[in-house]
């Protein structure tokens, strides 16, 4: 995940099934850093649906900045990336498509946040979204076996949470991110410094 200085952010994620590296295919990590080129997401987004998705493991691929959010999708080697444009509300991007309703998390967590107080993060106020992000598994009466910060004794767990804030349109503000550098629920998030330099 990464924001650049227009303030177009760019975050991807493994499919179901193509967990890890492989020596065939280059690093999905690129694809990131690629979208961040642009300075603004719809022509990211038109650029990297573009890509020649053999190269890659298949992957979802978000972009945004603050008018417009895309979700790109790379299912398999054999067809073109596909990019959509996501409409206003809450959506869920896991291994799986956006809002599948056959995704374990999109069903017990989507209602969750639609129905949360949303976050103020200029204030420094993330809420009841922060708590929800350090759900484990047992924790939700009706689906006691969800989680979004998830644990596992075979490899496989959260490592790190972002939550990040784009500006409205027409003001001078920055992205506000905050990044929990363990799981959420144990490891406090800290505010990332979007001025200083990097390298």
């Amino acid at each position: 995940m990464g924001v650049n200085d227009h303030g177009v952010m760019a975050a991807v994620l493994n499919r179901t099934g193509s967990l890890g590296p492989s020596d065939d295919t280059r690093s999905r990590g690129e694809l990131v850093l690629d979208a961040l080129d642009y300075a603004d997401a719809a022509d990211a987004a038109e650029a990297m649906s573009a890509i020649n998705p053999q190269a890659y493991r298949t992957f979802n691929l978000v972009i945004a900045d603050n008018r417009d959010v895309y979700w790109l999708c790379n299912r398999d080697s054999e067809s073109k990336v596909e990019a959509n444009e996501v409409s206003n509300g809450v959506s869920i991007i896991t291994s799986q498509d956006m809002n599948d309703p056959d995704a374990p998390r999109v069903a017990s967590f989507a209602h969750r946040f639609e129905v949360a107080a949303p976050p103020t993060p200029e204030t420094g106020d993330w809420g009841e979204w922060m708590t929800l992000m350090g759900t484990r598994a047992g924790q939700l009466d009706d689906a006691p076996d969800e989680a979004m910060c998830v644990a596992s004794g075979h490899g496989f767990a959260t490592v790190s949470s972002s939550l990040l804030a784009l500006p409205a349109p027409g003001t001078e503000e920055k992205p506000i991110w905050r990044f929990a550098s363990g799981q959420p629920d144990r490891v406090a998030y800290e505010p990332v410094d979007l001025s200083a330099p990097i390298g």
